[in-house]
């Protein structure tokens, strides 16, 4: 099932070529070693988050919920190329969040697809060999539901799953970070975003210490691998975060909250979503202070490294408020040490959820403004850092 990275950066290098594997070395080259693994740095997790620039995420691909490798295209977007990644990292961001849905692509004994398990690396290594961070996840997976009726299959679920993705992504550096679920909640209930209830927050925590467990337990270099744990449903909501349990005498955790805020201008739909932001207006901005200054006091200013694994506003052809909006949005986050990711899903028309900004057929950016004013915010908010 493992899959060393070099070797097969170099098999795709032959394909790429339009060679095959002899023409890329010759039948008679000795046969290659096994890689050792990347350099892995011992750090914490604070010394990670502050090390982090901008991040994006590459949404509605590798989580669409389809099958086979054909499912990367099946919300609408095109086969992710190492040309994206490229773009991504010009536009000033260091860290890419890959969403992956695993559940669609494991046998009846919950054995992941081979040649799934390979495009992701190849999509993982567009990022990692480019330099960049790379958060992995598993997204979209409805297996993980918070129940404790569920919570024992999900959990032997959980450590089967994580068990082949730490062993086959085990030399890999501390610039890999393994995300271990998202936004897990009570689907289709009136609890689904309302901060869940004891039951939720007790499963998730379930969850949470098997995820980190089976890492720290796999070989290379997972022990000291960085880890992001969610509450219930990933919440921005303080009382969700009060009911995390951190694993002790582990400096290498993460807690990933998403935050698309303020919700009325950020997420709301199309009908009752306000197009309006301003800087100068609380009503505007009162929503980011809160959950910039709730994050610091709550858990960085205790030790407690966070990203926000998902913010982002959608278009309501307001390209100039959504601007204002992005650099205000970072620099608030950055001043008080919070990585941010914006959930870019591709999508740009219609009435829905229209969170893209590159343009993924023309590898070009269709709103460069609200790149610019990421960076800008963000590059404000480091330099005002407590």
């Amino acid at each position: 099932m493992k899959l060393f990275r070099k070797i097969t950066a170099a098999i795709l290098t032959c394909a790429v070529m339009g060679l095959t594997l002899a023409g890329c070395g010759g039948s008679n080259e000795p046969a290659a070693e096994e890689p050792k693994p990347d350099e892995m740095r011992d750090i914490s997790a604070m010394t990670l988050t502050s090390e982090l620039g901008l991040g994006w995420n590459l949404g509605n691909t590798l989580d669409a919920t389809g099958t086979g490798l054909a499912s990367e295209t099946s919300w609408g977007n095109p086969t992710t190329t190492q040309e994206m990644i490229d773009k991504i990292k010009e536009g000033g961001f260091n860290f890419v969040r890959i969403p992956t849905t695993w559940g669609k692509h494991m046998d009846e004994n919950d054995v992941v697809s081979e040649e799934w398990m390979n495009r992701v690396q190849e999509v993982v290594d567009y990022a990692y060999n480019s330099g960049m961070y790379v958060i992995l996840n598993a997204h979209h997976e409805d297996w993980y539901d918070p129940y404790y009726d569920n919570a024992e299959a999900a959990e032997a679920k959980l450590r089967k799953l994580w068990t082949q993705i730490a062993e086959h992504f085990e030399n890999y550096s501390e610039r890999l970070i393994f995300e271990g679920m998202n936004e897990p909640r009570k689907r289709n209930t009136p609890l689904e975003w309302n901060g869940g209830d004891r039951e939720g927050w007790d499963v998730v925590n379930q969850l949470n210490k098997a995820f980190v467990e089976t890492i720290r337990s796999a070989g290379g270099n997972n022990p000291q691998r960085i880890l992001m744990i969610c509450g219930y449903a990933a919440s921005s909501d303080p009382k969700v975060w009060d009911a995390i349990e951190l694993p002790e005498n582990d400096d290498k955790i993460v807690v990933s909250i998403h935050a698309y805020l303020p919700y009325n201008f950020a997420l709301a739909d199309s009908k009752t979503g306000q197009p309006r932001f301003d800087v100068t207006r609380p009503a505007s901005t009162q929503a980011i202070d809160d959950l910039a200054n709730n994050i610091y006091d709550k858990l960085i200013s205790k030790g407690v490294a966070v990203i926000i694994g998902e913010m982002g506003a959608r278009n309501r052809d307001n390209t100039e408020a959504r601007t204002a909006w992005a650099e205000y949005y970072t620099e608030k986050c950055y001043e008080k040490g919070i990585p941010c990711t914006w959930w870019d899903n591709g999508a740009f028309t219609g009435s829905g959820e229209n969170f893209g900004l590159l343009n993924r057929r023309e590898c070009e950016w269709r709103y460069p403004e609200i790149v610019e004013a990421l960076v800008k915010g963000m590059e404000k908010g480091k330099a005002n850092a407590v």
